[in-house]
C-alpha cells in the first residue's frame, strides 16, 4: 500500500486557493468537505475541544483521537478545536467564515442561527460565501426540526424494501449509503455554486436533505414502483431487469456474470455453458423474454455453472467478451493487485500508531491521482497554526483560550 509516485501538485489541483470551513460532523457533511479537499481546497474542520467529531469514537481506534470511521471521511483537512457554545469561540468561527469561500454545517435546525453562524448572518459580511446546510428532512417542511440518521432514511425512503433476498426481511445497505450520497450530492452543488460565483460574485445557500437524497438512490427501482403501483420484487444479488446478471455459484466459489445483451446471451449459452438449445429457445430470445421466464431459465444456468470450476468459467466468459469477475472479500479487494497498482490505498505516517492506512481519492486529473496531502488530523492538531494565521491570535491568547476550554 503506497502513495502514487507522481501526482498533481497541490497548486495544480482544480480547487487550489479555495478555503472551506467544515462545521459539520459524522458522515454526510464531512464527506462533502473531504471531496472538496481531495480536489485541492484548504479544508478547516472545526471540532469540540474535548470530544471532537462524534466519529472519533466509532470503529477501530487509531492513536488517541482517530478511528477507522473518522479517517474514512476526513483526509486532506486540518482540525481546529473551538467551543461554539462560548462567545469567544463563536467570534473566532465568524472570523474564519469571513475568510472562507465555503461553509458546510449540519447542526440541528435553527441551532446555527442561534449561534450567529447562519446563512443570512454570515453572508452579510461575506457576500460571496457558498453555504451548504445538510439536514435530515426538508428545512421548509413540517419535519424540519426532526433529526435525520442514515438508517432511518434507508427505511423511510424505501431503500431497505428494495434490498435483500425476496424471502428475507428488508435489509439495510452495508455502508451508510444515504449519508455518502448526500455528501457527494452536496459537493456537486458546492462546485456548481463556486462556478456560478465566478460570473456573479455572489454566493448561494445550498440545502441538502438526507431523505431527498435517499429517495434519489431508489433510481430505476423507484420508477418501477410508481409505474406498477406497488413494490417491485426483491432479487437479492440478481438484477431486477437483466437476466442472467448477478452472483452465481461455481463449483468452488461465487462469481459475478453480467450478460448485458442478446448477442452475449447467445455466446454465453453456446461457448460458456455448452447449452445451444437455450440460445435457440424462443422463451429466452430477448432480455424481456428472459426476464419474464427467469424462473425457468435460471435453474438451468445455475446447474451448469455449479458443475464447473470458477477459473474455467472466468476464462470462458472472458474469451467470449462477457463481463465477469470473482467475488472477493473486503480485505482481499483492498489488498488486491488491482488496488495496489491503482494506488488506491496509501500508508500515512501517524505520530502514535506509526502509520495507518488511508484510502486515496478516486479521481484522476491528466492521468494522475491527487495525493493525500494531509492524513486525517489529530483532534485540534492544527488549532495553533490556523488561528494564528487566520484569526491573528498570539501564543499568549491561545494559551488563555485553552485554559478556559475555548480551544
Amino acid at each position: 500500500m503506497t502513495t502514487p509516485s507522481t501526482a498533481p501538485t497541490p497548486s495544480a489541483l482544480p480547487l487550489a486557493g479555495v478555503r472551506v470551513l467544515d462545521l459539520s460532523r459524522v458522515l454526510a457533511g464531512p464527506l462533502c468537505g473531504m471531496v472538496l479537499g481531495d480536489l485541492g481546497a484548504e479544508v478547516i474542520k472545526v471540532e469540540h475541544p474535548k470530544r471532537g467529531d462524534d466519529t472519533r469514537d466509532w470503529g477501530l481506534r487509531v492513536g488517541r483521537t482517530e478511528t477507522s470511521y473518522f479517517n474514512s471521511v476526513n483526509r486532506n483537512k486540518r482540525s481546529v478545536t473551538l467551543d461554539l457554545l462560548s462567545a469567544e469561540g463563536l467570534e473566532i468561527a465568524r472570523k474564519l467564515a469571513g475568510q472562507s469561500d465555503v461553509v458546510i454545517q449540519n447542526f440541528k435546525f435553527g441551532g446555527v442561527e442561534k449561534m450567529g453562524l447562519g446563512w443570512e448572518q454570515l453572508r452579510a459580511e461575506n457576500p460571496g460565501l457558498v453555504y451548504c446546510s445538510i439536514s435530515g428532512y426538508d428545512r421548509s417542511g413540517p419535519e424540519a426540526s426532526r433529526p435525520g440518521y442514515d438508517l432511518l432514511v434507508q427505511g423511510e425512503a424505501g431503500l431497505m424494501a428494495l434490498n435483500g433476498e425476496a424471502d428475507r426481511p428488508p435489509l439495510k445497505f452495508g455502508v451508510a449509503a444515504v449519508d455518502m450520497f448526500t455528501g457527494m450530492y452536496a459537493a456537486q452543488a458546492v462546485l456548481a455554486a463556486l462556478y456560478e460565483r465566478q460570473k456573479t460574485g455572489q454566493g448561494r445557500h445550498i440545502e441538502m436533505a438526507l431523505f431527498d437524497c435517499g429517495l434519489m438512490i431508489t433510481a430505476y427501482y423507484g420508477l418501477e414502483a410508481l409505474l406498477q403501483g406497488e413494490d417491485p420484487p426483491r432479487y437479492g444479488n440478481a438484477h431486477p431487469s437483466i437476466v442472467p446478471y448477478g452472483v452465481f455459484d461455481a463449483a468452488d466459489g461465487p462469481l459475478v456474470i453480467t450478460v448485458g445483451n442478446n448477442a452475449q446471451f447467445q455466446r454465453f449459452c453456446r461457448e460458456v455453458i455448452d447449452r445451444p438449445e437455450l440460445a435457440d429457445d424462443a422463451r429466452f430470445a430477448t432480455n424481456l423474454e428472459r426476464s419474464a421466464n427467469r424462473a425457468v431459465l435460471l435453474p438451468e444456468i445455475n446447474r451448469e455453472l455449479a458443475a464447473r470450476p470458477r477459473q474455467e468459467l472466468l476464462a470462458r466468459l472472458n474469451a467470449c467478451g462477457i463481463p465477469c469477475g470473482e467475488v472477493l472479500g473486503l480485505h482481499e479487494a483492498l489488498t488486491s493487485p488491482r488496488a495496489v497498482r491503482g494506488g488506491l490505498v496509501t500508508q500515512q505516517p501517524h505520530p502514535e500508531a506509526g502509520s495507518t492506512p488511508v484510502l486515496a481519492p478516486p479521481y484522476r486529473f491528466d492521468g494522475e491521482r491527487p495525493p493525500v496531502r494531509r492524513p486525517p488530523p489529530q483532534l485540534g492538531g492544527d488549532t495553533r497554526e490556523v488561528l494564528a494565521s487566520l484569526a491573528g491570535l498570539s501564543d499568549e491568547q491561545l494559551a488563555q483560550l485553552k485554559d478556559r476550554g475555548v480551544v
